[in-house]
């Protein structure tokens, strides 16, 4: 008998501490744009379930709910952009688990290393398109085809050395760019644990024209580097050195997704003191983290 009552206690306890986890389409609203605002600003899904007590699964499918609706609300309005100059480059990630750590039997589309492209718009901060998939032809000219159908004029366009490019830049935009190829020269010697936290020293910057008449002192990917820091600094899952990363494919787009559309609409960028977005002319106001969520309501 009094086994029993210890037993019934202990359940009792325990439904009280651990209650079931909230399903994320019935969240209230107002938590949803709290778990976003957490996510937008670099929080894991993890702190955020021990913050606020929402399951981490819960928090990852509103995660991918909001970052799929934010990636076609950005389709739709990414057309006809006035940009002059894009920068683009590439930011490494992985899903699952790592390269040398994929096996055969694996699907190596879906795990493994994965890259996210981007672009840049050298004067208002814009970010007109990204693609996440494999370092490969396929994803490369996907990104670059898609960038290009999304200018109005065109466009200096600048990236590294990737020799990718070369074919998908002249199929994608055709005569109708200016384009040019940075190649950064590295030196020094540095021991495997020192290269994880830092690259090697520069020693010579290469600027190559690659078609058409862009100004040479303007080849540069030094601001779309500079964005990958922030994306590294508000994506959890491609910050580098920690335990965090996608389980799924679906997920690190959606996160990237997301991340985009706060940066481009909702975060004022201080050199501009503005959104990306409403510089570009985008958006004529300033986007809050409940008009993200809204998208998929």
């Amino acid at each position: 008998m009094l086994r029993y009552v210890l037993t019934e206690k202990v359940l009792s306890v325990t439904l009280q501490v651990n209650p079931l986890p909230l399903m994320a389409n019935v969240l209230s609203f107002d938590k949803q744009v709290s778990v976003i605002g957490a996510l937008a600003e670099g929080s894991s899904t993890r702190s955020i379930e021990r913050l606020t007590g929402i399951h981490h699964d819960t928090v990852v499918r509103l995660c991918v709910r909001i970052g799929e609706a934010c990636a076609r609300m950005m389709d739709e309005k990414m057309r006809e952009l006035p940009c002059t100059h894009i920068e683009i480059d590439e930011i490494w990630g992985y899903v699952g688990k790592k390269q040398r750590s994929v096996k055969p039997t694996d699907n190596a589309e879906e795990v493994g290393d994965m890259w996210t492209f981007v672009a840049l718009d050298k004067e208002t901060k814009l970010v007109p398109s990204f693609v996440v998939g494999k370092r490969d032809f396929t994803h490369t000219s996907l990104f670059v085809n898609d960038l290009a159908s999304r200018m109005k004029d065109r466009i200096q366009l600048s990236s590294d050395g990737m020799n990718q490019y070369l074919s998908t830049v002249d199929e994608a935009f055709g005569n109708e760019v200016d384009y040019g190829q940075i190649v950064k020269v590295y030196g020094g010697v540095e021991t495997e644990g020192q290269r994880r936290y830092s690259p090697p020293p520069i020693t010579g910057i290469n600027r190559k024209v690659i078609s058409g008449n862009p100004v040479e002192e303007s080849i540069s990917t030094s601001h779309v580097e500079r964005q990958n820091l922030t994306l590294r600094m508000h994506c959890r899952r491609l910050a580098r050195l920690t335990n965090a990363f996608s389980k799924k494919k679906e997920n690190l787009r959606a996160a990237v997704g997301m991340h985009f559309a706060y940066y481009n609409f909702v975060k004022i960028h201080s050199s501009i003191r503005m959104t990306p977005a409403m510089a570009a002319g985008v958006s004529s106001s300033l986007w809050k983290v409940a008009d993200l969520v809204a998208l998929s309501q």
